[in-house]
């Protein structure tokens, strides 16, 4: 199934000032996606990169959690979207970055929580589905994906990324599968979950291979701003502590009055995907 761009959409593009050949970009959409590790269809939404049809070639792919959230404002939340394609059709444009996949994996609504969480919060009394989350996403969905598309399957081509909740699980996911993802896109993560328990998790695993990984915060996120800063410094902290190399292999930013939502995300999706796809020689 092929989505194209709403009048809505093209309104608010307008207003970003895209052209008209980010408003005819298509988008294909592939609902009730199933897996043996999960009881809850997603719904992916995977955008291509210009001349994908034209080219006889492989890509990278980036995969995403929320995707509700990634391309269209009638379905993301509050009606502020990632804008994720028109970005990168940009950038690859400029040649800044490599031509990529990007596949949008839909939340499975009131079921988020628990499947974005690694640990039961015993005070929610939800959580914990993370493992399987990951299951899902590496032995079923990267494989439909594989088969579907022309994709760059080794760990170095390969990333995963999401921001809040979808942060924390796409952090948690890349440290337990290292060999499958070699790019981490964690945005704004929810370090508070479990008392912290992603700082031990860094802390106590076994690191066989350093992926890279974009980490952001803003400075204005939730009721506690400060504590938020504070927690992501601390997993930037424990990151290092485990060999990770700021400036290198771990690009840390703090975004400075940024709030936590789907605008001040879709402003940090440039710097992301520069930093995590840069133009290889």
């Amino acid at each position: 199934m092929l989505l194209f761009a709403s009048s809505r959409q093209k309104k608010l593009r307008r207003r970003r000032g895209v052209n008209d050949y980010h408003e005819c970009l298509a988008l294909k959409t592939h609902s009730g996606f199933r897996s043996k590790y999960l009881r809850n269809p997603h719904d992916l939404i995977v955008y291509t990169p210009p001349k994908y049809d034209e080219e006889d070639r492989s890509y990278p792919v980036l995969y995403l959690q929320d995707g509700q959230n990634l391309f269209d404002p009638a379905t993301a939340f509050g009606g502020e979207d990632w804008a994720v394609h028109t970005t990168a059709d940009r950038l690859i444009g400029e040649g800044a970055i490599e031509p990529l996949i990007v596949v949008g994996i839909g939340n499975a609504g009131e079921f988020r929580i628990d499947e974005y969480t690694p640990s039961k919060d015993r005070h929610l009394g939800s959580g914990g589905k993370g493992w399987r989350y990951g299951r899902m996403l590496v032995d079923d969905l990267k494989t439909f994906v594989d088969a579907e598309y022309r994709t760059m399957q080794d760990t170095d081509h390969t990333g995963i990324g999401g921001s809040s909740l979808g942060g924390l699980v796409s952090l948690y996911i890349g440290l337990h599968h290292p060999a499958v993802f070699g790019k981490l896109g964690i945005m704004s993560p929810s370090v508070w979950w479990g008392n912290r328990s992603i700082v031990d998790t860094v802390l106590s695993i076994d690191v066989t291979r350093h992926s890279r990984i974009w980490l952001d915060i803003g400075t204005n996120e939730g009721s506690n701003p400060q504590r938020i800063l504070e927690d992501t410094r601390l997993l930037r902290n424990a990151l290092v502590k485990k060999g990770w190399r700021d400036g290198d292999n771990l690009c840390f930013v703090e975004a400075e009055g940024a709030a936590h939502n789907e605008a001040a995300w879709r402003d940090r999706v440039d710097p992301m995907l520069r930093f995590l796809f840069p133009r290889e020689a």
